[in-house]
């Protein structure tokens, strides 16, 4: 009896839509894998949908996601592999940590309870959203500049504006919220089983030049594994920002994640 392809769940960040991830889906499929990329509770299927309704998105907060994608990877019979970038990258930490997927790769993942720098230029990046209470329920839009600032600064400005309407929607204000009270709440939902031997291995992804998840913000999650003996690793890109999974050199970041998978025997 020939053996199913293992499952691939690719879990987007704030600020991007699902169908960003089709290059990637494209790629692992080519691999061998049966790979999916569902977009968060609430975003409709299409850019120009959750650009016209916001308010779909709005409200949804970490666990929202979590089970929303609990329930997409029980159905599949059996676990899947997680691959997550920013907040996309703080879901399949918090899954792995609950023995849903088979591995996680977390790409400048947002901080997780316990990471405690908080360098400017993320502070920057969250401050559209942080600085009104009010939009903790909203869902917001960044500005070309924005994306900029916080996706796009090691790529040209053309590509990096390209990128931006390709791909940017609104994002819910509330994970931003969440984990920058995480580390004052003892029930914060950025909390992570850091310490969960029995789960499969984690690959922590940064890119050297990211404003939104500076390198310190990785060191400092990996920092949180200690405690476990399953396989946590570390993998850097010197020159490369929070885009690194949309923008030219994405198939750089794919190739060395699947080396590493099959490196894991997964």
């Amino acid at each position: 009896m020939a053996t199913s392809p293992t499952p691939v769940v690719f879990v987007h960040g704030l600020w991007l839509h699902a169908t960003s991830w089709a290059p990637w889906v494209a790629f692992f499929n080519d691999a061998g894998y049966a790979a999916s990329a569902p977009g968060w509770p609430g975003d409709p299927d299409t850019v120009a949908g959750a650009r016209e309704h916001p308010e779909a998105i709005a409200g949804h907060g970490i666990d929202d996601v979590v089970e929303h994608y609990a329930e997409v990877v029980g159905d599949f019979g059996q676990k899947p592999i997680l691959i997550g970038h920013s907040f996309g990258g703080t879901i399949v930490e918090k899954m792995l940590g609950q023995n849903l997927g088979a591995a996680a790769i977390a790409i400048d993942a947002a901080p997780i309870k316990g990471v405690l720098p908080l360098p400017i230029s993320s502070l920057r990046t969250a401050f559209p959203a942080l600085r009104n209470p009010a939009n903790k329920n909203r869902a917001l839009s960044l500005t070309v500049e924005q994306f900029r600032y916080g996706f796009g600064n090691a790529l040209t400005e053309e590509e990096s504006s390209q990128l931006h309407e390709q791909w940017a929607i609104p994002a819910p204000g509330k994970p931003l919220f969440q984990a920058a009270a995480a580390n004052f709440s003892p029930h914060s939902e950025a909390k992570v089983d850091t310490e969960n031997a029995e789960r499969g291995p984690l690959l922590l992804i940064m890119g050297g030049k990211d404003h939104t998840v500076p390198e310190a913000i990785t060191k400092s999650t990996l920092k949180q594994y200690k405690h476990s003996t399953a396989v946590t690793d570390l993998m850097d890109f010197p020159d490369r920002g929070h885009s690194l999974v949309i923008d030219h050199g994405w198939r750089e970041i794919a190739e060395a994640t699947l080396t590493w998978l099959q490196k894991n025997g997964l």
